[in-house]
């Protein structure tokens, strides 16, 4: 892939973000309901962090606070981990990006966990997000050189039953980005790769011996907020990363013997402070102009409705609640869900769906997904497939694959195979 950056160097890596509209009022005579309803998408820093790395959750509209635990619990809910079934697994995805358009953006997820007792488990990941190649220009369009940016993020975590029916965990989480390869901008500004350190936490309930109708049930609430961790900058500018609140819940009953039935949902929501409405300068007639207004003062943009989002990291958490310009309304809306279902036959093929909602003035997102999974021996296969509704998605006509392992099977069958006769 070939791109051409003339000037400055856009921040690329916000694919999920749509620009909000300009306002044609002026912003201090906005009502609350039109507030509500303008276009205010939250954007953020490294939002590869935010992708769906695996097949399995991704075949089920994203949902994964609450599902079984498995290899990729680090990315939904690190508490998990403790109530694994199995003593160790492993995964590997491979997800193409924007694959309709280019041939070369893809993000590798590896991922595993060990039980290291019957309440405790550790665990560690890596999320490689590969942006293919891009070409620097100069004003003219010179070519001045050739860059191939990435991101990462390395985890480690641990989680720990705290009772037969509850578990809490934490990941430790390093992040680098370097999008630009200390390109210097066209004024002279120099850039540099963005790092920063960030923690999950996460907190999980699983029943014990509950029964529907006579059949074994087990019902699951998960809360992570995850991403808790400092600002990011590639120069001088700071911005925040993707810090997230997901709050989940499942059902999951033995139909008989033989067929397994699962239904999920999840509740998010950023951490991350809501772009306010700026008050528009006034041309020498009194009319609103398409600058926003600077108090002589301060030289702050004034705000007509909103807060300041230039806030240190635990103040933006908490004003992340009421902060929108459009009060509790535009609040509601930041707040996107995920509804998924899974059917295991035989405890070998899987199949699976779901939807993932998002309101249109906060991104827009509204997809169907699918997927099935297969299990035999040691090795398991999960594939997932997204369709759109109200736009075009990265995803969209892509085939996620995740290749998991099961460590038990693999001891079984190393007991099972025949010594050699000597």
């Amino acid at each position: 892939m070939q791109k051409r950056i003339i000037g400055t160097i856009g921040t690329g890596v916000l694919l999920f973000a749509q620009q909000a509209k300009a306002q044609t009022k002026s912003s201090s005579n906005l009502t609350t309901q039109e507030l509500s309803g303008r276009v205010n998408t939250i954007t953020t820093a490294v939002p590869f962090l935010m992708i769906a790395p695996d097949s399995k959750q991704g075949g089920m509209g994203e949902a994964g606070a609450a599902t079984p635990a498995d290899g990729n619990s680090i990315h939904w809910n690190v508490a998990k981990m403790a109530f694994a079934e199995k003593k160790g697994g492993a995964a590997i995805s491979v997800t193409p990006w924007l694959k309709q358009l280019v041939p070369d953006i893809y993000l590798y997820y590896v991922s595993g966990y060990g039980k290291i007792s019957k309440t405790q488990a550790i665990g560690a990941s890596l999320r490689y997000f590969s942006l293919g190649n891009i070409t620097f220009t100069d004003i003219v369009g010179n070519t001045t050189g050739q860059f191939r940016p990435n991101e990462f993020a390395l985890d480690l975590a641990y989680s720990q039953k705290l009772s037969k029916t509850f578990s809490a965990g934490l990941a430790a989480r390093y992040i680098r980005s370097n999008l630009t390869g200390n390109y210097t901008l066209s004024n002279g500004q120099a850039t540099k790769p963005g790092t920063s350190v960030a923690v999950d936490v996460g907190l999980y309930y699983q029943s014990q011996k509950l029964k529907i109708n006579d059949k074994k049930a087990t019902a699951s609430l998960g809360l992570v907020v995850s991403n808790i961790g400092q600002k990011i900058s590639y120069s001088v500018k700071k911005d925040f990363i993707p810090m997230n609140l997901r709050l989940g819940g499942g059902l999951k009953f033995d139909i008989d013997e033989t067929n397994t039935f699962g239904i999920y949902a999840d509740a998010n929501k950023l951490l991350v402070p809501t772009q306010p409405v700026y008050q528009k300068a006034l041309d020498s007639l009194g009319n609103p102009t398409a600058e926003d207004a600077i108090d002589p003062a301060t030289g702050e943009k004034i705000i007509a409705a909103g807060k300041n989002p230039n806030v240190p990291v635990a103040k933006g958490i908490l004003q992340s609640f009421n902060d929108a310009p459009g009060g509790y309304k535009e609040e509601l809306k930041e707040i996107n869900y995920s509804i998924g279902f899974e059917y295991w036959y035989a405890k070998t093929f899987a199949v699976r769906a779901g939807y993932f909602g998002e309101a249109k003035t906060k991104g827009n997102r509204k997809y169907f997904t699918a997927g099935i999974g297969l299990r035999y021996n040691v090795f398991g296969l999960d594939m997932a497939y997204l369709i759109p509704i109200t736009q075009r998605n990265p995803l969209q006509n892509t085939l996620r694959f995740t290749l998991t392992f099961d460590f038990d099977a693999f001891k079984d069958q190393n007991k099972e195979a025949p010594k050699p006769v000597e």
